[in-house]
């Protein structure tokens, strides 16, 4: 039991050692002012910047802002301009430093370069060196910066993120729009719609038998209205009404409003959506008879009271009646430089039949 207690105590004592050697070997560094050119942070707010963001890494130890300001001041040292590499390690000789680290950030039309490099005080040497390009997007200075120093002390970095920073016509989110008014994918929308079960026959009969004589496909065109209200992380969530004409194509006048509440991926473009769809159609009460054909209410002249059910179904020789269905829908939006191009398939299932869709549209990315 003595000989299991002095083994822990042995090593609790090593890895304390240890991790104090560790700390001690850490190199030394300072961080001066980031030269900022066109941007909204100063050169010393920008310094600092950097300076709370390489510390997070834990791999110098970064010396205190306070400390260095204090020895600036005490040797009467001119750090204003201070950014190439005979200043950097002059200065960095007087502080007591064992690297330096400075760079600029600077604004060139929609684009912001940033260059950090690090420098070795004791060889008067450049030690590293990265460049990175970003959007025009200073509110998110804090990650350009994170981006900048994992990359050039070879550290992981999120992809999404860099996307998000980097690429002019990414999908919208909160990082390269961050006015969620600016996002939007409204637009005319086309394509064919399908009939299946009991709707195909109803719409195939002839007119005589309350069908519409018309082909199951049609094709339908509209707009779509899009309500964006959540726009974070990977994912938006939108409201979208879609008013729709269907079967022109076949001297029909079929007019719908569908309603859908959708969540879009803003990483690749994909969008799952449902909601009520609202349709005007002319329906009528009738009946069956055994053989399977089908009778409008009035049309019985018997004496006797009709034996057969009432059914209220699709007829030509209807009135105009609101229909009501449940749409689901999934889709993917394609980009081409500003334009975007979304394709939706969706299915609206009933008593009635099964029917479905597909429609694409275009917009171009709103400034």
């Amino acid at each position: 039991m003595k000989n299991k207690f002095i083994l822990i105590v042995l090593l609790i004592s090593f890895s304390i050692s240890f991790n104090f050697s560790a700390q001690s070997q850490r190199k030394r560094l300072s961080v001066l002012n980031i030269d900022a050119q066109g941007m909204l942070m100063t050169s010393k707010q920008m310094g600092n910047l950097v300076r709370i963001e390489i510390e997070k890494l834990d791999t110098f130890e970064v010396m205190d802002r306070y400390d260095v300001a204090y020895l600036i001041e005490k040797h009467d040292l001119k750090i204003d301009n201070c950014y190439g590499k005979i200043c950097l390690v002059e200065t960095g000789l007087i502080l007591e430093a064992d690297k330096m680290l400075s760079g600029s950030v600077e604004l060139y039309g929609e684009t912001i370069i940033m260059t950090l490099r690090i420098v070795d005080v004791a060889t008067s040497t450049i030690e590293r060196t990265h460049i990175r390009e970003f959007l025009n997007l200073q509110k998110e200075m804090q990650s350009m910066v994170r981006i900048t120093l994992n990359e050039m002390l070879k550290r992981p970095v999120e992809p999404y993120l860099i996307q998000r920073l980097t690429k002019k016509f990414d999908y919208e989110n909160a990082l390269n729009n961050p006015n969620a008014s600016k996002v939007n994918l409204s637009g005319p929308r086309m394509g064919a719609t399908f009939f299946t079960g009991n709707i195909a026959e109803f719409m195939s009969a002839p007119e005589q038998e309350g069908g519409y004589d018309v082909i199951p496909v049609m094709f339908q065109f509209g707009y779509q209205f899009e309500v964006q209200y959540l726009n974070q992380g990977n994912f938006q969530a939108l409201f979208e009404f879609i008013p729709l004409v269907t079967g022109l194509d076949q001297g029909l006048v079929i007019p719908s409003l569908t309603i859908f509440n959708g969540m879009r991926d803003n990483l690749r473009g994909w969008e799952l959506a449902f909601g009520p769809t609202f349709n005007v159609v002319k329906k009528a009460d009738g009946y069956y008879y055994p053989d399977g054909k089908w009778n409008i209410a009035s049309d019985w002249n018997e004496l006797t009271e009709n034996p057969y059910p009432i059914l209220n179904r699709t007829d030509s020789r209807g009135d105009y009646t609101l229909s009501t269905g449940f749409v689901f829908a999934i889709g993917k939006t394609f980009k081409s430089g500003k334009l975007n191009i979304p394709i939706n398939i969706y299915v609206i299932p009933s008593k009635e039949g099964v029917r479905g869709g597909i429609s694409f549209g275009y917009n171009a990315k709103k400034n």
